[in-house]
């Protein structure tokens, strides 16, 4: 993993706005969940993937381009008005690959980000009720 790996700016954002008291966490689902599987385009170009969270503003995004001498791009960026972070040149395959891979480790992440946040959660309330 890389030094500064959005990834992980993105999930500490998250982790810092769901340790803001929240005793009860909500369920989120991502866009992934709720959509069909995701077809890739013949040549890639425009290929994309979007990452949970519970905010647009933090969301992750990874999107396939293709360059003119069919060398191909990933542009991963956070919310709508980030610079993305550029990954390439790569195959197509490599590129789709890529995409795919951020996108299930984004997921797996907040997903465990999530479950220790909800222990946090019912650890703070047994320590609330003054049960320890």
């Amino acid at each position: 993993m890389a030094k500064d790996d959005p990834t992980d700016h993105a999930l500490a954002a998250i982790a810092s706005i769901l340790d803001q008291g929240d005793s009860q966490p909500s369920v989120e689902r991502s866009i992934s969940e709720d959509s069909a599987p995701t077809l890739v385009p013949s040549d890639a170009d425009g290929y994309f993937k979007v990452g949970p969270g519970p905010m647009e503003a933090i969301r992750l995004k990874w999107r396939v381009r293709r360059a003119n001498n069919n060398e191909y791009f990933v542009d991963e960026t956070i919310g709508e008005n980030s610079a993305a972070i550029v990954s390439g040149p790569m195959a197509k395959e490599a590129a789709v690959k890529f995409v795919d891979d951020r996108e299930s480790d984004a997921h797996r992440r907040f997903e465990q980000l999530r479950h220790e946040m909800a222990g946090r959660a019912a650890a703070l309330e047994v320590i609330r009720k003054g049960d320890l």
